[in-house]
């Protein structure tokens, strides 16, 4: 079996972790990519190798200059994220595809290195006032920090053409559905669906 990479990425609020987690939980032959980056855990629950693989800004500096990561970003002045080929060939060494949920930069450079054998899906919701009122319903963003994600959400959305499929997400079972389709049919059939699918 040759392992694939199935891909979803969004702007913040799409619902694309929620697609991603049900689509793990139904599938044995889904395995997750870790990313690695340099920020600090988050209080005592996460683990090293489970929710990231946490580097120090010099590790991480030395694999890339090593060439060690598929795609990396500097979301912040010292603040790292990427993606290891270790990490993709340690899961298709297991016998399963890889699943990633990764922002649309992320995804598009992982699109890019991989060709058709990854399948880029972009999730967004009908209209940004449904995108606006899943950001307030997490009563984890102020005035200022809503109008920062809106002005990344325009910017991401320029990119959407460039994805394989664009997934609207405005009924979630029906989203879900649509998404498991996607993933049977590149995993049994390697079918890449023509450029800026609408689902």
């Amino acid at each position: 079996m040759e392992g694939k990479l199935i891909i979803f990425s969004a702007p913040s609020g799409s619902g694309k972790t929620t697609i991603v987690k049900h689509l793990l939980a139904e599938n044995e032959h889904l395995g997750f990519s870790i990313s690695a980056c340099t920020r600090d855990r988050r209080g005592r629950s996460e683990q090293n190798g489970k929710d990231y693989y946490f580097l120090t800004p010099e590790e991480f500096k030395t694999k890339i200059d090593n060439n060690e990561f598929v795609e990396w970003e500097e979301v912040y002045t010292g603040a790292f994220y990427g993606t290891l080929k270790s990490e993709i060939q340690r899961l298709w060494d297991e016998g399963k595809h890889v699943l990633f949920d990764v922002d649309v930069q992320g995804g598009l450079k992982l699109k890019d290195y991989y060709g058709d054998r990854a399948l880029a899906v972009f999730v967004k919701v009908p209209d940004e006032e449904t995108l606006r009122q899943r950001l307030l319903a997490r009563g984890t963003e102020t005035e200022e920090s809503l109008s920062k994600r809106l002005f990344k959400v325009h910017f991401e959305m320029s990119f959407q053409d460039r994805f394989d499929v664009i997934l609207v997400n405005d009924d979630l079972e029906t989203s879900l559905k649509k998404a498991q389709k996607l993933v049977d049919d590149f995993v049994n059939e390697s079918r890449v669906p023509a450029r800026s699918t609408v689902l």
